[in-house]
């Protein structure tokens, strides 16, 4: 018998039950007892490998994005953009790569319902030629804030209150008094789109900004942007509390059911570029996440289309272990400067490495489906067969060598140390914009949103004048707050 032959998986389940070392389980019924009514034996292995599996059955949840569901497909590309990046599944129309995608809501733990009004996670991981390519990302092409340094805080005020586990307006309106620059943000999630239909029917973004680099070596500000072929959909409140009271998982549901039925979802992906020599001709700094890049003057730019055509095997391998990183890019695509994706490089490495283990990316949805070759190697839950000698480089027992150079972004980085903000905040004209560009029903029911939130009993009188004060700023609504 070779060993090695059999990587762990249902598809070579034994015809009787065993324990996890194989070893054949009489009775899976029965605790190892002294006589019939006698009290349990510690030696009774079986019993005691079965409970503490259980006991371990539920990993850490996630502290955002608890709430999720996947689905696996491909991407095409069907638009040339090879003369703004050498990344080699975007080489030429028709390149196909494997993908998965988990979609989520943000706040609320993994067992609240789908139809609250939260952002929308939007991650797609790509198993290239060259490695995995993570996009990670949001239904809403802004964020809250801009700075990393602010989302611990920023979560903590979302979260529910610690003392009565209960999620509280007056918590969040005031953290966010503190920062104008959410303002676009909740442009989108008070708008009628704050909460989606299902998954199918919502757009993704990437929301950062990264950069795209050719062989030349030069490099592109870009945008990431997925559009549903099926349109955007939303529930209003009264429609929510229907779907939401029959069915607290109606959107996983609905994309579960819709790749059964052979209906599989597609969104087009699109691309905003800018040269980064030209960053200064626009009033809003094109790293700022708080700021959209406006398409009248930065046009979108078509690249594929993505299908999901396969459900998950198990819900849990491939949803629950599934690990996103916006660390993981392949050449061709490179980070930018953007302060929140700078942070986000650390942070979600290190969450996946406290949820999972330091080698989660050993784990089959998470492990690139290419040859790779490094010496990272032994520590918690590593499970990759090793034979060989040589653990170390360089070394001439082993022909491992470097791979080929590709280029990186060839910025020159200079400046004193320091805390700084971005210098262009522009807080209000965007947010402004999209208020003035809704329909007189949609702006009633937007001021709506935000009165009740207002109204709840802890928002000082300080805090409710903030808020009348950041919005009358450019949208002369003074009068409907005061109503």
């Amino acid at each position: 018998m070779d060993p090695y032959k059999f990587r762990p998986s249902s598809a070579h389940n034994s015809p009787f039950f065993t324990t996890n070392s194989g070893a054949p389980v009489y009775n899976n019924n029965s605790s190892l007892t002294v006589g019939t009514r006698g009290p349990i034996l510690l030696e009774d292995y079986h019993l005691v490998e079965k409970l503490a599996n259980f006991d371990r059955e539920r990993i850490p949840e996630r502290v955002v994005h608890a709430r999720g569901a996947s689905a696996k497909g491909f991407f095409e590309v069907t638009h040339d953009i090879s003369n703004l990046t050498c990344a080699d599944f975007l080489r030429a129309p028709g390149v196909q790569t494997p993908v998965i995608v988990r979609f989520s809501t943000v706040i609320h733990e993994r067992g609240s319902p789908e139809t609250l009004r939260d952002p929308r996670g939007f991650a797609v991981k790509f198993y290239t030629r060259e490695g995995n390519w993570d996009l990670v990302g949001n239904n809403f092409p802004v964020f809250f804030i801009r700075d990393g340094m602010k989302f611990p805080d920023m979560v903590h005020a979302l979260k529910p209150n610690p003392k009565s586990h209960i999620q509280e307006n007056w918590r969040i309106m005031d953290f966010f008094s503190h920062h104008p620059e959410s303002l676009n943000m909740f442009a989108f999630l008070f708008d009628d789109i704050g909460i989606p239909l299902n998954y199918r029917h919502m757009e993704g973004s990437g929301v950062n900004t990264y950069m795209l680099v050719n062989k030349a070596g030069k490099a592109h500000y870009v945008k990431f942007h997925w559009k549903p072929t099926c349109g955007v959909k939303s529930l209003l409140e009264d429609e929510a509390i229907k779907v939401g009271g029959a069915n607290h998982s109606h959107a996983t549901q609905d994309l579960y059911d819709s790749i059964m039925a052979g209906n599989y979802p597609e969104w087009k992906l699109f691309i905003q570029t800018i040269d980064p020599d030209h960053e200064d001709r626009f009033d809003f700094d094109p790293l700022d996440v708080t700021k959209i890049w406006p398409e009248d003057i930065l046009p979108l730019q078509p690249v594929g289309r993505m299908v999901l055509n396969k459900n998950p095997d198990n819900f849990f391998a491939e949803n629950e272990q599934l690990a996103f990183c916006p660390s993981l890019i392949v050449p061709g695509i490179y980070y930018s400067d953007d302060k929140l994706l700078q942070t986000r490089i650390f942070s979600y490495s290190d969450t996946q490495r406290h949820r999972l283990g330091p080698n989660y990316l050993q784990l089959p949805v998470n492990c690139p489906k290419n040859a790779h070759h490094n010496n990272h190697h032994e520590g918690l839950m590593n499970f990759m067969h090793r034979d060989e000698e040589v653990n170390y480089f360089p070394s001439r027992f082993d022909p491992v060598r470097h791979a080929e150079t590709y280029p990186i972004p060839p910025a020159i980085c200079n400046g004193k140390r320091d805390r700084c903000i971005i210098g262009k905040e522009n807080n209000f004209k965007q947010p402004g914009e999209r208020y003035r560009s809704m329909t007189p029903d949609r702006q009633e029911r937007f001021l709506c949103r935000f009165v009740d939130a207002l109204s709840d009993p802890r928002v000082t009188h300080e805090i409710r004048s903030i808020w009348i004060s950041y919005w009358t700023q450019y949208m002369q609504i003074r009068a409907c707050f005061d109503a």
